[in-house]
């Protein structure tokens, strides 16, 4: 009986993929009716939400069941031992894969396990095993072929093990625990295991070369290890099609590591990740020699030698990253001859704006056709040539396109762009910045999800096909020279989460269907063009909306009062899909300055920027309810009234800026709460009062925070408020008298009470008096009996 949960989470679901998990998930108390089927081998409640319950002791009565998953269903509490009486079960899956589980063990811990004589499969990951020598419970279990045990705190590994039952052991998984080298020796007399993941875990030192006992082995993952040194050649290891050493802090070349698994007879290596180490120099000719390879990365080395022609000699190449390396090289035809199944191929570094000169380059003919039909191309910073070729032209099966300073300066063909399929899910140009002008626009009708053609010369109206066929996830064309009106075809695009029109030539409204068609935003990004209007209250409804940016523009009419309406600058409204992952750099104006956003932190931003508009009326009161705004920015507009009395309420707040409005009236006290403000400017206003005093504010001690505001007064200001002038000399000299007076008196008071407090109980109590004296006489003889025999050994001496 299989009850798994039939939704399958993808990636183009995005928030809704967490409704759609909820509205399928089964859960709530399990019936025990199920003990009526009498025959029941076979029981998948997988992927469910049973939120926390015990999982069922009458489990325990299905004799007859061969396989059992619970696995990621949200069982908690104790797991029954019950659960051994299931003398047939072949396959137990009790995994969560958010690698923190429920599920506790029982009072006699794992010891029920032993019962499972007929277990095959066992996968207990995510539950705390630091506390059990369950090694030994396993090695009670004769037909166990698998066993998975990632993320269960596991520290070591015992020392001995006697009569060892898992010489049939073909899979191991440990990964993300906590082993240490030196392995035991009976750990190398697995000889029929075939597959063993040790990555996540604590391993530092040189490649366990001891491993090449384990003939048997076909797939080594050893990544996130603190694995150092060069890495030998690995002649011994000539049944291994999977390698993975991902993340680790080998250095030096790898001519040695090729040689030795070039030299095998067979050469059955399909998969080798070296990616994220310190590895340097040349990618060796040898590399041809592994012609089943099917996977290779180097990403995020220190490769900085060539690359052989000998990498077009793996016909069964599917996935090449070079990326982020600083080759010197030259690629040719040869290098891509027999590329036949090539689908993933990533080179060059990204930077936006490289200040290192580029040795990575391209030299094919124009009319070269290559033998592969790409699904995701990433090239950064290497130069591919002035003219966007016919092997560019001819990938029409692109899912994921990136191409940043390949110093091509002519047209992208619009026909190439018809082309291709409606698979696309993103697309990226920095081609040559300030200087790549399409003749022909640019379409994006065919593209599926993401629409990013940042930092180029694109001119022109953004077409009416934009929002067709309306699975655009994010909209990213900031710093060209568009103009013209957004496109009400983007009203199509419901899943809308990112629109970036920032520094464009764009006119018009904000449209009324962002916020109410379109409601996902999480960021708005229209800045440094010419919109107009007043801003609409429909953006209130974007309940992920955390940043705001449509600064320098002309809006003009009022604040909206309901901004407090911004789940996600309240208390907080996360997407459910990490979008940002595929940013490679986000600019918000805030603090007066520009400030770079890394991918990692832009999703933790909270910003709202107005400055530089035509707005007027007061500032919202409602405005001090975003508790977790980071950045306000109202400065440039035409507000009047006064500051909310509750702007420190804003207690993230790091940068305020008001200034050049017509704001009136005092200060309020409470903007000196937000104990992170770091930036603050209310200049040019007409402010009144004295200026508040509080421990943040006395950090900021710029004059010019305040100027501009005649009526101001106190510090940091030069101008002294009515009443810092009267006799400073006098009341200084008063209060110096009256700080001496009190001073001597607390002297006064201190004497008396120590005298009293010990003197007086003496001569009020006679037996106190009497005990203290007595002890002082012992004291003094002591003393005098110390002395007369040290001086009584020095005249010995002398």
């Amino acid at each position: 009986m299989s009850l798994q949960n039939p939704y399958i989470y993808t990636l183009s679901v995005f928030d809704a993929a967490q409704d759609e998990m909820e509205y399928s998930s089964l859960g709530g108390k399990i019936n025990p009716s199920l003990l009526s089927l009498k025959h029941l081998n076979y029981l998948d409640l997988s992927q469910n939400d049973f939120r926390g319950i015990h999982i069922p002791e009458f489990f325990g009565q299905l004799k007859n069941l061969r396989y059992l998953n619970l696995s990621s269903a949200s069982f908690g509490g104790e797991i029954p031992p019950h659960l051994g009486n299931l003398s047939h079960l072949n396959h137990l899956h009790l995994s969560e894969e958010s690698d923190y589980s429920l599920l506790k063990l029982p009072s006699e811990n794992l010891n029920w396990l032993s019962r499972l004589s007929s277990l095959k499969y066992l996968n207990l990951e995510g539950l705390d095993l630091s506390n059990t020598s369950c090694l030994h419970n396993f090695n009670m279990l004769p037909s166990l072929l698998e066993l998975h045990l990632p993320s269960c705190e596991i520290e070591s590994l015992p020392l001995s093990l006697k009569n060892i039952s898992l010489i049939s052991l073909l899979v191991l998984g440990v990964s993300y625990n906590d082993w240490k080298f030196p392995f035991p020796d009976w750990f190398f007399s697995l000889g029929s295991i075939t597959k063993m993941d040790l990555s996540g875990n604590s391993l530092i030192g040189p490649f366990p070369i001891e491993l090449e006992s384990l003939k048997s082995l076909e797939h080594l993952h050893l990544s996130f290890n603190g694995l150092k040194g060069r890495i030998p050649m690995l002649e011994n290891f000539c049944s291994l099609k999977t390698l993975n050493l991902a993340s680790n802090k080998f250095d030096g070349g790898i001519q040695e590591l090729f040689d030795g698994l070039s030299s095998c007879p067979n050469r059955k290596l399909k998969s080798l990740d070296l990616s994220s180490n310190m590895l340097q120099s040349n990618l060796p000719a040898s590399l041809g020699m592994l012609r089943n390879l099917k996977y290779l990365s180097l990403y995020n080395n220190l490769m900085n030698g060539s690359i052989p022609e000998s990498l077009g000699q793996l016909p069964e190449l599917v996935h090449l990253d070079l990326s982020f390396n600083p080759w010197v090289s030259i690629l040719t035809e040869s290098h891509f001859m027999n590329l036949t199944r090539l689908k993933y191929f990533a080179l060059g570094r990204v930077d936006p704006y490289p200040t290192l000169p580029i040795h990575l380059s391209f030299n094919v003919s124009y009319n070269w056709v290559p033998p592969f039909m790409l699904h995701t191309i990433n090239i950064a910073n290497c130069k591919v040539g002035r003219t966007f070729g016919v092997w560019l032209q001819s990938e029409t099966e692109l899912v994921f396109v990136k191409l940043q300073g390949t110093g091509i300066s002519n047209s992208i063909p619009k026909h190439w762009f018809l082309k291709l399929s409606s698979n696309v899910e993103y697309l990226d140009f920095i081609l040559q910045p300030n200087h790549w002008k399409p003749s022909n626009g640019i379409e994006f009708s065919e593209y599926s999800n993401f629409g990013y053609a940042a930092h180029n010369n694109l001119s022109g109206k953004l077409p009416s096909s934009i929002g067709v066929p309306g699975a655009l996830f994010g909209l990213k064309l900031n710093n060209n020279n568009f103009d013209g009106e957004i496109p009400l075809s983007l009203q199509n695009c419901t899943s809308l989460r990112h629109i970036d029109l920032g520094d464009n030539k764009f006119t018009g409204k904000i449209p009324s269907w962002i916020g109410s068609r379109v409601p996902l935003v999480s960021i708005l990004r229209l800045r440094s063009n010419f919109f107009g209007g007043e801003v609409p209250q429909q953006l209130c409804n974007l309940g992920y909306l955390h940043i705001l940016d449509l600064a320098h523009n002309n809006f003009s009419g009022t604040i909206p009062k309901c901004l407090n309406k911004l789940s996600a600058l309240t208390h907080g409204n996360f997407s459910a899909y990490d979008l940002y992952a595929f940013y490679d750099q986000e600019t918000s104006v805030v603090k007066v300055r520009q400030l770079d956003y890394q991918p990692q932190t832009i999703m933790f931003v909270r910003s709202i920027d107005l400055s530089s508009n035509n707005l007027e009326g007061e500032i919202p009161e409602e405005i001090s309810s975003l508790a977790l705004l980071h950045n306000l920015n109202l400065s440039m507009n035409q507000l009047r009234g006064s500051i909310p009395s509750k702007i420190g309420n804003l207690m993230l707040l790091e940068a305020l800026d008001l200034s050049i409005n017509h704001l009136s009236g005092e200060i309020p006290q409470s903007i000196s709460l937000p104990t992170f403000l770091s930036h603050l400017n209310l200049s040019y206003n007409n402010l009144t009062g004295r200026i508040p005093s509080g421990s943040q504010l006395q950090t900021l001690t710029d004059p010019s925070i305040y100027e501009g505001n005649p009526s101001l007064c106190g510090v940091p200001l030069s101008t002294k408020c009515p009443g810092d002038d009267h006799t400073p000399t006098k009341d200084n000299d008063h209060e110096d008298g009256n700080d001496k007076f009190w001073f001597y008196v607390s002297i006064a008071l201190g004497f008396i009470v120590g005298f009293w407090g010990v003197c007086g109980r003496l001569v009020v109590k006679k037996t106190w008096r009497y005990a203290y004296f007595g002890w002082f006489d012992a004291i003094k003889d002591k003393v005098l009996l110390a002395i007369a025999v040290q001086m009584a050994r020095f005249q010995r001496k002398v």
